[in-house]
């Protein structure tokens, strides 16, 4: 079995902890080398987790002979660049979510995989923890019958406590980020709901800045017929009161109700049916995206021929931002 030897181009906050140490913690797997365009901060990294390499260039970092993986880390604005880049040269690539800023550039990503020897996967890494799968078991196993809708809330103050804040907050930044706070937060709850659901058939909705108090949008709302009639309504809203802030998703069928939160803690499912309540706590790992790198090593190591998230996995997913993202 050979080693996926990763680079990382841009080792930020979000590789600290949460998917920075799989790479060198999974079996088969070695971190190499890490790059940030600070050539000090990068270098810091590598001392602290013990990387042999650092650039403040990426395309050094994908010349460099000893690596055949990259982790895309940075901010999405740049996604589009790196991973054609890192595809031409025959790289495989795990892409951070968002992969892009649209879904264009998303279907040009999934042009250059079918022209490039190297595999992407997506870091949809909450398709690969237990407390999210035990919920699409209970979908799958009927447990609340005939799924009729969905109701997603995340409501946060101006200054989220869900969100990593960072001294440029590129989250705001729409050439960066895509659009806002919402672009961050909800491909973690829509991805869920097309590995829930399957392929949607319809879905609208808009979005709009009310609050001002930076210029990309700050409230954004959507809803998402799916080929299995399922409905999925959504509410996005970064400029309540901090007393009203909520993380929820209620699944509501025709026998009972599956609830829980996406992000917060405690880690509940809650399943009411006809044969009463019951909840289920989980504890996610030390280093979130641990479970969903194991997947990605063993898919470009070639020991499992299934992609845990393909670019076709992900580009409903941007279609649907896009239109929920559309300012009115």
């Amino acid at each position: 079995m050979s080693t996926i030897k990763w680079g990382i181009i841009g080792c930020g906050d979000v590789t600290e902890k949460k998917s920075g140490p799989p790479l060198y913690k999974v079996p088969n797997s070695s971190l190499v080398a890490v790059m940030r365009r600070n050539g000090e901060k990068a270098a810091d990294y590598a001392r602290r987790h013990n990387v042999a390499k650092w650039y403040n260039d990426a395309d050094k970092l994908m010349d460099d002979p000893e690596i055949n993986s990259v982790y895309i880390a940075s901010p999405p604005g740049s996604h589009l660049g790196y991973a054609l880049a890192a595809l031409k040269k025959n790289l495989n690539v795990y892409l951070e979510k968002p992969i892009t800023l649209n879904a264009a550039e998303a279907r040009t990503i999934a042009d250059a995989v079918k022209q490039s020897k190297g595999k992407l996967s997506v870091a949809h890494y909450r398709r690969a923890l237990p407390m999210f799968l035990y919920v699409k078991e209970l979908i799958d196993n009927g447990s609340i019958g005939d799924i009729r809708t969905v109701q997603i809330r995340l409501w946060q103050s101006i200054t989220p406590e869900l969100v990593t804040h960072v001294e440029d907050n590129w989250r705001i930044q729409a050439e960066h980020s895509g659009g806002g706070y919402f672009h961050d937060m909800s491909p973690h709850q829509l991805d869920l709901m097309l590995f829930y659901f399957g392929e949607p058939q319809y879905y609208s909705g808009a979005s709009l800045n009310q609050g001002g108090t930076y210029k990309v949008a700050d409230h954004a709302t959507g809803h998402i017929v799916f080929k299995n009639k399922v409905v999925v309504n959504g509410s996005w809203s970064f400029n309540v009161a901090p007393s009203a802030a909520v993380d929820l998703c209620e699944i509501i069928g025709n026998k009972g109700t599956i609830t829980f939160p996406f992000f917060n803690k405690p880690h509940l499912v809650k399943l009411e049916n006809e044969a009463g309540e019951s909840t289920k706590e989980f504890k996610h790992p030390e280093h979130i995206s641990q479970l969903m790198i194991e997947k990605v090593v063993n898919y470009f190591n070639g020991d499992d021929t299934n992609n845990p998230c393909s670019i076709e996995d992900a580009i409903p997913l941007m279609d649907i931002m896009d239109a929920f993202g559309e300012w009115h």
